[in-house]
């Protein structure tokens, strides 16, 4: 992810290409046959691991590896090469993004003690004491949902989207775009827009309760996985994954900052790149827990 975000002379003068001045391509291609191998390790044990459950009248699991794997020479048209892309694809934009966004939540959260009470309460009410957190409980957790709306607000995991090339040339706002340049959407300041949300720098879960705007590509003024056929196609998983992550980390834990510190030490400097991480890793102490 570093070197993927990292600027690359040869964007600017793709005829160096060939000579791979800062030597990207070539790192990135050690990278991509490392994670290859693994993947590919993940597919065959799969496959063995179900062959020998079906040999032996065991239940084959359904995720979404063994769904493929069950389709594969079936109705699914995928080939070996398809998969491991697939994966690649699934592991690279659902990791990265998804550890980022969980990390920013927890920071403010920890930074805003009220909210964080907030949040607690509402899990409390919504879920029984002996029970398992799962999905159809994100429904019942909306001011939840106001805060992760409000991390890909302030923090949104890819601050310029992936670069879209405008096919012909066109107008916008008084500006000439040219056929074939490359477009970046600056969602980062469109975030921050003074404009279009008020006290745009604080920390608000509560503009978005009772409101209908969300994250889904209908509604511009917040759109961190993007909008129309090329929006991120991960954002089912990630809206999933982000909201049950912390929950998860609430419900079951209690936190604090580690080595007596308090909430004004917390450093929220961001580090630009393909992903908006924190330019100083966020440490937290778990002080108790809840055993089921």
């Amino acid at each position: 992810m570093e070197d993927g975000g990292r600027p690359n002379i040869v964007d600017f003068f793709p005829i160096l290409a060939p000579l791979d001045p800062q030597g990207v391509q070539a790192r990135m291609s050690i990278y991509f046959i490392k994670l290859f191998k693994i993947i590919d390790g993940i597919i065959e044990e799969r496959m063995c691991s179900r062959d020998s459950k079906i040999d032996s009248g065991s239940e084959v699991g359904n995720d979404v590896l063994d769904s493929i794997i069950s389709n594969v020479g079936a109705t699914s048209q995928l080939s070996r090469n398809e998969i491991r892309h697939l994966f690649l694809d699934l592991f690279i934009a659902g990791i990265e993004t998804t550890v980022v966004t969980v990390e920013w939540v927890m920071a403010e959260l920890l930074r805003n003690p009220d909210k964080l009470e907030k949040v607690r309460e509402e899990l409390c009410q919504a879920i029984e004491e002996d029970a398992i957190l799962e999905e159809s409980h994100i429904s019942k957790l909306p001011y939840l949902q106001a805060v992760v709306k409000e991390t890909f607000r302030l923090h949104p995991p890819g601050p310029f989207l992936v670069p879209r090339k405008c096919d012909e040339d066109a107008c916008i706002a008084g500006f000439l775009v040219p056929k074939d340049a490359q477009v970046l959407v600056n969602v980062w300041a469109m975030g921050r827009d003074p404009t279009i949300w008020e006290k745009p720098n604080i920390f608000l879960p509560e503009r978005f309760l009772n409101c209908e705007i969300n994250f889904k590509g209908q509604n511009f003024e917040l759109i961190p996985f993007g909008a129309g056929k090329r929006m991120c196609p991960g954002l089912p998983l990630a809206h999933r994954s982000v909201h049950l992550i912390v929950a998860s980390l609430l419900h079951n834990f209690e936190w604090k900052l580690p080595d007596g510190l308090t909430f004004e030490h917390i450093n929220m400097k961001e580090d630009f790149g393909l992903s908006l991480k924190r330019a100083q890793p966020f440490r937290l102490q778990a002080i108790s827990i809840k055993l089921f």
